[in-house]
Parts: structure tokens; sequence; C-alpha cells
């Protein structure tokens, strides 16, 4: 019996037109998904030293900036503000720039959601239009044979084949990453709050000296 050859180069040098095109859009997609999923866990790993020095009390380029908003949002306090409502603004201040600075390293994150949901339907195209190029071959050499419209088909299904490719993997990295995330930014809501707290000490520290 005659070994089916089914790897992806000859796959995708046996299709059509339209499934070449579908093909490499679907290649194009995994390639930028796996490049978003790298760049997310090393953003992962970033957040998670920066947090990690900040407790320590080491600087941390990655974190300076919401430190410094904290600290220049206790610099400039209003007449009469209580101590309570000075600590809010500087939570308030920090939380900002902490959601910039999460939001950045998030970076094409949504993206990974995207290519989840479209290509399968991608995929999908290309597999109806093989099946429809399939069956106009049918009705022009007027043989229905399994032989004839077979090879058509197979082909035409390849392109659902990488749509599946390149939709798991990013809907996978997609839920991990984004759990991994919204731990991270609880980790860094906690920080937020332990640094407004030395901030303040500090402050009545100064007042008291």
């Amino acid at each position: 019996m005659e070994s089916v050859n089914l790897s992806p180069v000859v796959l995708f040098t046996q299709a059509g037109v339209v499934g070449k095109a579908v093909i490499m859009i679907l290649g194009v997609a995994s390639l930028l998904c796996w490049a978003q999923i790298v760049e997310g866990f090393v953003s992962l790993a970033r957040l998670g030293a920066a947090v990690r020095a900040t407790r320590k009390g080491q600087p941390s380029p990655l974190f300076s900036p919401v430190l410094e908003a904290g600290l220049a949002e206790r610099g400039a306090p209003f007449e009469n503000e209580s101590v309570s409502e000075i600590r809010g603004r500087i939570v308030e201040a920090m939380s900002r720039q902490a959601r910039s600075m999460i939001s950045r390293l998030e970076g094409g994150l949504p993206n990974l959601a995207v290519v989840a949901s479209v290509a399968p339907f991608v995929g999908l195209l290309g597999t109806v239009w093989g099946i429809m190029v399939s069956f106009a071959a049918i009705a022009e050499s007027n043989d229905t044979s399994l032989a004839v419209v077979a090879p058509g088909i197979a082909d035409a299904l390849a392109t659902t084949a990488f749509g599946l490719i390149a939709a798991i993997p990013a809907s996978i990295f997609y839920s991990r990453l984004g759990s991994s995330f919204a731990a991270k930014s609880q980790e860094v809501a906690s920080l937020i709050e332990e640094q407004a707290l030395a901030m303040m000490r500090g402050q009545t520290n100064g007042e008291k000296a």
C-alpha cells in the first residue's frame, strides 16, 4: 500500500491558490502568536523580578515610575487633608502608573484571543473552497469515484488542520498568560499598599522630627 505524505510542506504545495493563501495567513498568525507567547512569559518574569526587588528595597527600573508617582503625590498635600486622604491619593497615583506599566507588558496579548477565535474559521474557509473545487472537478470529469474526489477533499481539509494548529496554542496561552498577569496585578496592588504605608510613615516621622 502506498504511503501518504502529510507533511506541512507537501500539503502546502498540493493546495490550490486559495488554499495556499489561507495556509500562509495562518502560518504568519501562528508565528506572531508564538512571538507574543514568548514575550508574555518574559514580561511576567521581568514583572516578578521587579516586585521582589522592590520588596527588598532595591531599585527596579521597571517599578521606579510607580514609586515616583506616589512620591510626587505625597509631596503635594492639599490644605486640611487627612492622612487617609493623602494615602488614598498616593495609592491611586501609583495604581494608575502600575496599570499603564502592566498594559505595556501585556503588549499584544489580546491578539491571541483574536487568533484563537478567528483562525478555525479562516481554515474552514479554505476547506469549503477546496471542497467546492473538488465537486466542480467531479462535474467536469463525470466521475464520482472516491479515488477522484478524495485527494482534493484531503487537501481542502488540510486548511482546517492548519487553522486548529494556529488556534489551539493561542487559546491555551491566552488563558494561561491572562491568569498569570491577573495574579501579578494582585501582587502589584499589594505592593502599592505596602509602599504607600511606608511613604506615609516616612512623612509622619519627618513631621515628628
